[in-house]
């Protein structure tokens, strides 16, 4: 292991990490936005939009961020819209990230029981009432641990932004072996940034289950 290397080039990682991270953290909450939306047209079965939903749904969900974002980058300039390697990853996060929230927040959706809706209109509760007392606190401790999944699912893909030149930890370690050939310091430095940044943010989901499952919630 030669530790002048890393020590040189740690700062690299550094600043890779912050520009995942910023990317993935706005990738992630426009993702919970997309899916809220989406399941919400679908759990209410809106003309039109739940069409539009249940098949954009689809067509995320089951197509690799890669190729999203690879149709982003080299795609869209065909028709005369270029986009930067960080708009290209926060949309494509976005648009990946999307379907799979849509999916955990419709399942809390549809989890709550019809009685209980019943009983919500039998007490005079209009549509908004019912959904913030009683359908959204019992939804999302449903989806809870599906969105902690999905939001560690989504930073760890951010590991295929290097594909569009995007300087991100894995660019990072790439062109330091690309360069160096020190393959094991560069890719020690990258498994120690991915867990540094994911691993904190993983025991916290964890404890905030457990919170919510003790809670009964």
């Amino acid at each position: 292991m030669d530790w002048s290397f890393i020590t040189e080039y740690y700062p690299l990682y550094i600043r890779s990490a912050v520009l995942t991270v910023t990317i993935g953290a706005l990738g992630i909450v426009l993702s919970v936005i997309i899916g809220m939306i989406c399941a919400l047209c679908r759990y209410y079965r809106i003309p039109v939009l739940n069409g539009i939903a249940a098949a954009y749904t689809e067509l995320s969900r089951n197509t690799p961020l890669i190729v999203q974002l690879f149709f982003l980058f080299f795609g869209l300039p065909k028709v005369g819209i270029v986009l930067s390697p960080e708009v290209c990853g926060t949309v494509g996060l976005a648009f990946l990230g999307g379907g799979y929230m849509s999916e955990s927040f419709l399942s809390g959706l549809v989890s709550v029981r019809k009685t209980h809706l019943e009983a919500a209109a039998s007490l005079g509760l209009n549509g908004f009432q019912t959904m913030t007392s009683v359908i959204f606190p019992q939804a999302a401790s449903v989806s809870a641990p599906a969105v902690c999944a999905n939001i560690i699912f989504l930073l760890k893909e951010t590991s295929v932004f290097s594909a569009v030149s995007l300087a991100d930890l894995m660019y990072t370690a790439k062109d330091l072996i690309g360069m160096y050939y020190n393959t094991t310091e560069a890719l020690t430095m990258l498994v120690i940034a991915y867990l540094i940044m994911i691993l904190p943010i993983s025991v916290i989901f964890t404890l905030l289950e457990r919170r919510i499952h003790r809670a009964g919630i």
